[in-house]
């Protein structure tokens, strides 16, 4: 059997908006996305923060970080923080869309795919017992008995 290798606009894959047009080229392991013409990745929109994100990757698999942007960074209609970005997945930058096509094996990942880091920050948000699946034990108020006369 022949495995038939995709072609992407760029060495390490491609964001492919989703309203039509180019895709953007992902040339280097670590991309800064936002509105300045010094990021790797320019978008000329106002709702797009100066410096808004940044793609890196790691063990084969992109990771997003959102850089403290006004309108946030989602991936799979999730705000996050910093995530894994799985071959495929929706990524919003402010409002704009785009998918974000790459073969991890091609960028060197082997077994299971690495940590994703904001479902470890949303656990470590829970307290031990919420994570147990253990409720509190509501306090019992006692109060005096009226006696029947």
């Amino acid at each position: 059997m022949s495995e038939e290798k995709k072609e992407y606009a760029g060495q390490y894959g491609q964001l492919t908006p989703c309203g039509g047009g180019d895709p953007i080229p992902l040339t280097k392991q670590r991309l800064l996305i936002g509105r300045r013409g010094e990021c790797d990745i320019a978008l000329q929109f106002k709702n797009v923060s100066s410096q808004h994100c940044r793609l890196t990757l790691e063990q084969g698999y992109w990771f997003l970080r959102d850089l403290n942007s006004r309108n946030g960074t989602k991936v799979s209609k999730q705000t996050i923080i910093r995530k894994r970005v799985d071959p495929g997945s929706l990524v919003a930058i402010a409002r704009h869309e785009y998918t974000l096509d790459y073969d991890p094996y091609t960028l060197g990942a082997y077994g299971p795919p690495p940590a994703d880091d904001d479902f470890v920050d949303e656990m470590m948000r829970q307290s031990l017992m919420d994570r147990a699946g253990i409720q509190k034990r509501k306090d019992k108020v006692f109060t005096k008995r009226q006696s029947i006369d």
